[in-house]
């Protein structure tokens, strides 16, 4: 967590995990029987209630004895119902990063320079596995795979517009990485192929193609979707298409 530009460090998985779920629903008001199901999943102890309470006044007291400002102690508010993080959604790391992928998405194949520079500074804000260190609870798990999910996109979406702007040549080491970390993700799959299509290197791009269909076969019992299998049809019949770039 940072306020004013300060790292604040969050003792405890508890108090990670309550910070983590509350700054999900940011100005949302978060019901306590979520947080009691977060925190101790199916069988909480009796003394729950008790336990999260203790654990916000504990969470109130840190905010303000690492930033020195009392007044960070109303960032977590208190309603009947439950708790609420009262900061605006673009205070959330989490939420502007999904905002910018998702605006990325729709202007990638008229504007790939600016998505470049958008996605880079989004990517720049990762430091590690979302949501590490917040326990097991669904809410964080479920969050950090959708978050994780909309990274990848984001990595595909930065790879369109560097290989819409010419960048055949140097994006291919780079898909290479990508593909042997995400070795059954179809999308990176095809734009390896197109990549090493691109740079003279039709025989690779067809390698690839069965590289990856053999593993899908192998591990998961499936065939190429459509995108795969569309670029490969593409490739053999030296699309002019694909040596389009952005205009």
């Amino acid at each position: 967590m940072i306020e004013h530009g300060v790292p604040i460090a969050i003792p405890g998985e508890k108090l990670r995990a309550i910070v983590a779920t509350l700054s999900l629903s940011p100005g949302t008001t978060v019901p306590v029987y979520d947080l009691l199901d977060e925190l101790w999943g199916e069988r909480p102890p009796r003394s729950a209630a008790n336990s999260l309470q203790g654990h916000i006044a504990r969470l109130r007291r840190t905010l303000v004895r690492q930033s020195g400002r009392e007044e960070i102690r109303d960032f977590i508010r208190t309603f009947g119902s439950g708790y609420m993080l009262a900061l605006p959604p673009e205070d959330i790391d989490a939420t502007r990063f999904t905002s910018v992928v998702e605006t990325a998405g729709r202007r990638v194949a008229h504007h790939p320079a600016e998505v470049i520079a958008s996605l880079k500074h989004a990517l720049a804000m990762w430091h590690g596995p979302a949501l590490l260190d917040t326990g097991h609870g669904m809410i964080c798990r479920t969050a950090s795979a959708r978050l994780e999910e909309t990274r990848l996109i984001a990595q595909e979406l930065l790879i369109d517009a560097r290989l819409a702007l010419g960048g055949h040549h140097e994006t291919v080491p780079e898909i290479e990485q990508l593909l042997s970390r995400h070795p059954l993700r179809e999308r990176f799959c095809e734009q390896l192929m197109i990549a090493l299509y691109r740079s003279g290197r039709q025989a690779d791009a067809l390698n690839t193609y069965r590289r990856v269909r053999h593993r899908l076969a192998a591990e998961l019992g499936l065939e190429p979707g459509p995108g795969m299998q569309n670029t490969l049809a593409e490739i053999l019949r030296q699309e002019s298409s694909l040596l389009q770039q952005a205009g």
